[in-house]
């Protein structure tokens, strides 16, 4: 299901993280899409959305640090 993670690990060289188990990461799956592990904020965002944008009952909106995203870009691909 895990294909491989995006950006760093979170606790390389002993960094500790808020949660120390939980924290925030991105996953590439096998079908290509992603995975986040994040804070869910969809309760206190969902409100907030721009009106073209909408949270399904089975989606959640996932917070996760800038840090977490930059680090990753570099494994992120540039195509489809």
């Amino acid at each position: 299901m895990f294909v491989r993670r995006l950006g760093p690990d979170p606790h390389a060289n002993g960094v500790m993280t808020i949660a120390l188990r939980g924290c925030p990461d991105i996953f590439e799956l096998e079908s290509g899409d992603f995975a986040i592990i994040g804070i869910d904020i969809t309760e206190t965002s969902a409100r907030h959305l721009p009106p073209t944008a909408g949270c399904g009952p089975d989606e959640r909106i996932v917070r996760i640090p800038r840090k977490t995203l930059v680090l990753a870009k570099r494994d992120i691909p540039d195509c489809i």
